[in-house]
């Protein structure tokens, strides 16, 4: 019977930084089998940052599992930095952290935002990647943005109050720069306080059921801070141009083996984007599960994901 339930947990055997620029240093990190198959696991946000939970969805014998905070988020350093925060930065940086650990191809894994940075990435080099395994699917088009900031309230209005609310009644026209006049103050209650209501909104909206842990989790310090500054940061200034590039240029890797996988009542990453790269990508598995949401660690999305590096042990 396939395995569909995470793999013990692990610690890395090895753990470093890479000073990529004079402003930002990434943390990384590799797990399992040194001489395994490299797979990349990408987080989402982007500034979620990544946790020990996400080695546990790739067999440790089998896979050389590569773990990277993006910049601005995570260990990565200085946390919630904008600058020089863009997605091709963030594509040299990956190719970087690659020729740094002498790894000639991998695979790359990644949901929500992480789909987003794994199709940039492989669509960059898609001479360095064996396959892509992607959950969640976002493609940073305005109406996935506008969805998320306004049209979530259709099935999350509770949510959306309380994310609405924290912006004066005569802002809210505008929340995308309403919350980032705050995410960006100098007074870092303000920071703090706008980037905790923003990370507890996309929380709350990210399962099917309703999940305290992941709320609280949303919560935290350094991960709400992280989190809602570079998600601002870029809805605001990281847009595609053209705005369908990720599906346009699709075709530079549909040789490559491919997994889609999306919760049917996704409501943070809606499953018309998914269906949008199935369509530019035919020869991807596209796997609908239909009792879940957004979160990786909804049983539904977990089993697929789980099973789909199962599948992928075919390829080297």
């Amino acid at each position: 019977m396939p395995r569909s339930d995470f793999y013990p947990p692990i610690d890395p055997f090895q753990t470093g930084t890479l000073a990529v620029d004079g402003i930002h240093t990434v943390y990384w990190e590799q797990a399992g089998n040194p001489r395994g198959v490299p797979v990349m696991f990408l987080h989402g946000g982007p500034g979620a940052g990544a946790s020990p939970t996400h080695r546990r969805f790739f067999d440790p014998a089998h896979y050389r599992i590569v773990v990277m905070d993006q910049r601005g988020a995570g260990r990565s350093t200085p946390l919630g930095e904008t600058r020089e925060n863009t997605t091709e930065r963030l594509v040299e940086d990956i190719e970087r952290l690659r020729r740094h650990l002498g790894i000639e191809r991998w695979h790359l894994f990644g949901g929500s935002w992480g789909s987003t940075l794994a199709l940039a990435y492989a669509e960059t080099h898609p001479e360095r990647c064996l396959g892509l395994i992607l959950r969640g699917i976002f493609l940073m088009r305005k109406s996935e943005i506008d969805w998320f900031l306004y049209s979530m309230r259709v099935l999350f209005p509770e949510a959306w109050a309380a994310f609405a609310s924290h912006i004066p009644e005569e802002e809210r026209g505008d929340l995308l720069e309403a919350y980032w006049k705050r995410l960006d103050s100098p007074d870092p209650m303000v920071r703090m306080a706008a980037a905790r209501v923003w990370s507890v909104y996309e929380g709350s909206c990210s399962s099917l059921l309703p999940s305290p842990d992941l709320i609280a989790a949303s919560g935290e310090d350094r991960h709400a801070l992280g989190l809602a500054r570079i998600e601002a940061h870029y809805f605001r200034s990281n847009r595609f141009t053209p705005e369908d590039k990720l599906l346009r240029d699709v075709s530079r890797i549909r040789h490559l083996p491919g997994v889609i996988v999306q919760g049917r009542y996704d409501i943070v990453c809606p499953v018309i984007s998914a269906d949008a790269l199935h369509r530019a990508w035919p020869e991807a598995d596209y796997r609908i599960v239909p009792d879940a949401g957004h979160s990786a660690m909804e049983p539904g999305i977990r089993a697929a994901l789980i099973q789909a590096t199962e599948r992928f042990k075919e390829y080297r």
